[in-house]
């Protein structure tokens, strides 16, 4: 089990590299959205998996981060790396001020209070008339990072994304192994006991907590560059739901396991929406038994039960 964990990272990636070779355009772009939202799976991933923080807003990140490069475009400004700091600031100074309030709350309060921020945020670009309010707004250009990375070349777009995924996953992994990390892992196990030993727990949580919305804050920057419009829907709780879904299918704790679970749930809306434009009827048991099954006293009591009905034939 520990060799195929640390083999999981190194084979994503590999496999991840190989898809443009595929010739196309289709596998392309959905597989660039599947790394942009495994990327915003994988912040959340940093602070729910590890730190136990359950944020059901994370995706008022990703659409400040896409907001960020709208409105400069609709401004005037091209420049890709004023883009990046725009979104990775904002979202990072968005997570400030809403870690800093809901993290000396815990439990459901803690998960209705990002909720509520993030529906506040919500509510915010949808009142923007000026930049599409409701109705969205068309992105004309993408982020100019100069001639060598245009991003309008949807290759080049496809392993810039790929690059940040790869460097997001690396990085995280270290953070993780590192003291900070350590204490973060430990918080979420007995917070009372870290206290108790000296160490600032509210501060390494709402670190951990602005690392996080300033990456999935990077990937709003990306998504934007690749569907070239945005809107407030990208940021609506629905969107936080499944993002948080992404986590629970590739499994919390893990890192590369939101990147799977962001690829089986992207292709199964795929697929299933190929099927029957009803596929959210389909797709709704699935994830619900997908839940259901991630928790293990469901998996020993399911197990518990075959194992009567092996039992009982025998014995009659």
């Amino acid at each position: 089990m520990t060799v195929l964990r640390r083999a999981a990272v190194p084979a994503t990636l590999l496999a991840l590299a190989l898809v443009p070779l595929a010739g196309q355009e289709f596998a392309l772009d959905l597989f660039t959205r599947i790394m942009i939202f495994g990327l915003a799976a994988l912040s959340l991933d940093f602070i729910l998996g590890y730190g136990g923080m359950v944020s059901f807003g994370h995706a008022a990140y990703l659409g400040i981060g896409s907001y960020a490069v709208g409105i400069s475009v609709a401004l005037g400004l091209t420049d890709g790396f004023a883009h990046l700091a725009l979104a990775a600031g904002g979202s990072g100074l968005a997570a400030l001020v809403i870690g800093f309030v809901a993290l000396r709350t815990r439990g459901t309060t803690f998960i209705m209070l990002t909720l509520a921020f993030a529906q506040m945020i919500y509510f915010l670009c949808e009142s923007l008339n000026q930049f599409g309010g409701d109705n969205g707004l068309n992105i004309p250009t993408h982020s100019d990072f100069g001639r060598w990375l245009p991003l309008d070349d949807p290759r080049v777009l496809y392993y810039v994304t790929f690059a940040a995924l790869a460097v997001f996953l690396l990085l995280g992994r270290r953070v993780v192994r590192s003291r900070f990390g350590l204490v973060i892992r430990a918080a979420k196990s007995n917070e009372r006991r870290m206290a108790a030993l000296g160490f600032p727990v509210f501060h390494y949580q709402l670190a951990a907590f602005v690392i996080a919305g300033t990456v999935c804050g990077v990937a709003g920057m990306l998504l934007a560059n690749q569907t070239e419009f945005l809107a407030p829907a990208i940021m609506h709780w629905t969107r936080s739901g499944e993002i948080m879904m992404m986590v629970i299918l590739g499994g919390r704790g893990t890192l590369v396991g939101p990147v799977v679970g962001a690829a089986i749930y992207l292709l199964l809306e795929q697929v299933l929406s190929g099927w029957t434009e009803h596929w959210q009827a389909v797709l709704g048991p699935i994830l619900v038994a997908v839940v259901l099954l991630s928790r293990p006293r469901t998996r020993r009591a399911l197990a518990q039960r075959l194992r009567r009905r092996r039992i009982a034939p025998a014995h009659a």
